[in-house]
């Protein structure tokens, strides 16, 4: 390991340095006012990826939970807009948080938030580009999600109405329905959009992503709901932005 390594795992471990000259600077007084600045700067950034998070357990549960995360999981590049990775999972096996079992999905909406606000910028595909093409050229179309598209489907649990109400400042008093909901976030201009979608969507957004085509991806949608309106399903979907241009039309028998 070289210095430069050594010292930074001493950041975040520092009882476990067996470098004599970091354990030498470990020793020192201004070692652990640099250490506890990096650790505050860690744990701010994790306040402020996952907002929603922090809104449900208040800060100081947040802040004491985000402590251990950081401790375990350092920073592996240095833009801390995309720290976080490793959380969802973390909350999904901390102890403290097995009480709360919606909170590594809330998590991990946060986390698409993030990644659909940060994703490169395309133009989106609309009902107006559906409507050119002739009925029997469209099973063969492969579209393709926008590179901000991001969604899941939660089996159970209203997750994204409890992440949704925690990301808007507009209280939200009305009861919950405790069933399985999809979340899709979409970023087709400059601010990210999200909206809850029903389990066919995600099938058909889930097909789209490995390259299928509308045919394809029509019938996974339908496997799992044979009652699913498709031309329904998809029109919503364009008129998010959930997808970008188009492959070219392929043959699959």
């Amino acid at each position: 390991m070289s210095f430069h390594d050594a010292f930074a795992h001493a950041l975040f471990a520092p009882d476990t340095v067996d470098d004599p000259a970091v354990q030498a600077l470990v020793a020192q007084p201004a070692f652990a006012v640099y250490r506890n600045t990096v650790m505050k700067g860690c744990i701010d950034a994790l306040e402020a990826n996952f907002p929603a998070v922090a809104r449900l357990v208040g800060s100081e549960w947040f802040r004491a939970a985000a402590a251990l995360h950081v401790a375990g999981h350092p920073p592996r590049d240095g833009r801390l807009l995309v720290y976080g990775d490793d959380f969802a999972a973390f909350l999904q096996a901390f102890e403290p948080a097995a009480g709360l079992s919606y909170l590594s999905g809330v998590a991990r909406l946060d986390a698409l938030w993030r990644e659909a606000h940060a994703a490169g910028d395309a133009a989106s595909l609309d009902t107006a580009w559906l409507a050119r093409h002739e009925p029997d050229a469209l099973a063969a179309l492969v579209l393709r999600p926008h590179p901000a598209t991001r969604w899941a489907w939660f089996d159970d649990q209203p997750v994204y109405s409890i992440w949704a109400r925690n990301r808007s400042a507009a209280p939200d008093e009305s009861e919950l329905a405790w069933r399985g909901e999809g979340a899709l976030m979409t970023r087709p201009f400059d601010s990210v959009n999200w909206c809850g979608i029903d389990q066919p969507a995600c099938a058909f957004l889930d097909a789209c992503a490995g390259g299928e085509p509308l045919a394809a991806a029509a019938e996974r949608a339908l496997a799992v709901d044979a009652d699913a309106d498709i031309a329904a399903l998809l029109a919503s979907l364009l008129r998010a932005g959930a997808f970008t241009t188009t492959d070219h039309s392929r043959d699959h028998r």
